[in-house]
């Protein structure tokens, strides 16, 4: 019916918040409907292995944890390869290319898994049949979400007060892919706007509130270049609120729909109002991010060590034995100590000859032919796993800078010495989110995405990291 109709399309239009974290809310029922589809596909994949077996019986109180934990893993799998991010979507080969890698080389968890729980473990044969047919069904229901997503009465029905500047920015964010989803449905012009020439913008006849019902919208957005406007709504935007529109200043709207705290728009009472920021306060949250480091380093060290001795024995052949394995570097940590970090030697031995520290650039010319394998993997930080087991730094969170260059972005970017309010990370929010730059604009981008991150730490946003982490490793993506 009409009405179960637009219900839906109301709740397709809305995130849902998870701790601190929103999610679309397409995606939340996408990864439901793909959760029930890799239990289906290993059922049918038992029947279609045993259909001609008369010794087999379908037992559902056995089959149903096997299901589970394959469901669940592969599931992950498909996340870390980011089979559920709004850019995958837009090109379909992409997107069955990372479904795919994610389905098959879950296997590798799944068959580590049947080692420590021998009870679950699944037929080789039974397993390939439930992956290729995982593979079918959901190719198909993405195509199917695809046609929905890309329908403009599943996007969220946006109202921004204001048409001059700051207004201009959503305008540039929704042209260059920093913001999708949205269906704008127009720009209301305020006397406290500088004058920008745009043809969505319109003069409101009759009250918002009128307007919002109207035209159902879902978000308004205050976009205004001077609110101290003789007609700024202040009226109507609590009328709104309290008929359940959200109504959101600049730099949160950026904040939910990019994922980063854009400094053009802060200003310091931002930062002391909003809510978050909690990261290094409460015994309960330093003691669960302790042992989220802890676990990455103990389920990676036994990986990674066969890597550590090949990668040492590849640094010594290439340099003839001189020149050391490791070095080790001075960068800053939280509160803005100093500590050593140390990672695997990927440049030459004089990289800084003449003692002025530079940025490495993406065709740095002093990499080795061994270094440029590491870095393109990360492998060459390897070793801060030791930096981590110590304490100097979490496994998640921003990147760790040398003191020369902090001193001279700190003097040029506001806010750069907040991202030490917390520990630095072997991988972080600004990695997954944002390529290696070297430049200080590529400074200031990345530093959006840090302060997103210490704003909004939760356990969910950690390990959402480290399962993105590897298709940042696997695609050659971040830090260098």
């Amino acid at each position: 019916c009409p009405a179960a109709a637009m219900s839906t399309v109301k709740f397709f239009r809305h995130s849902t918040r998870l701790f601190r974290y929103y999610i679309p809310t397409e995606f939340v029922v996408l990864a439901v409907i793909e959760f029930m589809i890799l239990i289906l596909s290993l059922y049918l994949a038992f029947e279609i292995r045993f259909w001609n077996a008369q010794w087999w019986t379908f037992d559902f109180d056995e089959f149903l944890p096997k299901a589970l934990l394959f469901a669940v893993v592969l599931q992950l799998s498909l996340l870390a390869f980011g089979a559920y991010q709004r850019q995958s979507a837009q090109f379909m080969n992409l997107l069955a290319l990372r479904i795919a890698s994610g389905l098959l080389l879950g296997l590798i968890p799944l068959g580590v898994s049947y080692y420590f729980v021998p009870t679950f473990f699944l037929g080789r044969g039974a397993i390939l049949i439930a992956v290729f047919l995982s593979f079918i069904f959901i190719i198909i229901v993405r195509l199917f979400f695809r046609q929905i997503v890309q329908e403009h009465s599943m996007w969220t029905r946006v109202l921004v007060i204001g048409a001059g500047e700051k207004a201009n920015m959503i305008r540039t964010a929704r042209s260059t892919g920093e913001i999708r989803g949205l269906n704008i449905i127009a720009y209301v012009k305020m006397s406290g706007d500088k004058e920008v020439t745009t043809g969505e913008a319109i003069t409101l006849e009759e009250p918002l509130i009128r307007y919002v019902e109207i035209h159902d919208i879902d978000e308004i957005v205050i976009a205004v270049d001077d609110r101290r406007s003789s007609d700024f709504p202040t009226k109507d935007l609590i009328d709104c609120k309290l008929s359940g529109v959200n109504v959101l200043d600049m730099v949160t709207f950026f904040e939910r729909r990019a994922g980063k705290i854009r400094l053009d728009m802060l200003n310091p009472s931002w930062l002391y109002l909003s809510d978050g920021f909690q990261i290094g306060t409460g015994a309960v949250r330093r003691f669960l991010k302790r042992t989220i480091d802890l676990a990455a380093v103990a389920l990676l060290l036994p990986l990674a060590l066969p890597l550590i001795v090949l990668i040492s024995i590849a640094i010594l052949i290439e340099s003839k034995g001189r020149g050391p394995i490791l070095y080790k570097q001075t960068r800053v940590k939280q509160d803005g100590d100093l500590f050593e970090i140390y990672k695997f030697r990927s440049m030459v031995t004089d990289a800084e000859k003449d003692g002025v520290a530079r940025w490495a650039s993406k065709n740095d010319s002093r990499i080795t032919r061994v270094g440029s394998i590491l870095r393109i993997g990360r492998l060459d930080e390897l070793p801060q796993l030791f930096n981590v087991l110590i304490g100097d730094m979490s496994f998640i969170g921003p990147r760790p800078e040398r003191p020369e260059f902090i001193q001279e972005l700190a003097a040029s970017i506001p806010y750069y010495e907040e991202r030490h309010r917390v520990k630095p990370g072997l991988t972080g929010w600004a990695q997954i989110c944002y390529s290696y730059g070297d430049t200080e604009q590529d400074a200031i981008e990345k530093l959006q995405y840090d302060l997103y991150y210490v704003k909004n730490y939760s356990v969910l946003l950690d390990l959402l990291i480290l399962l993105q982490t590897a298709e940042v490793v696997l695609l050659g993506k971040g830090a260098q």
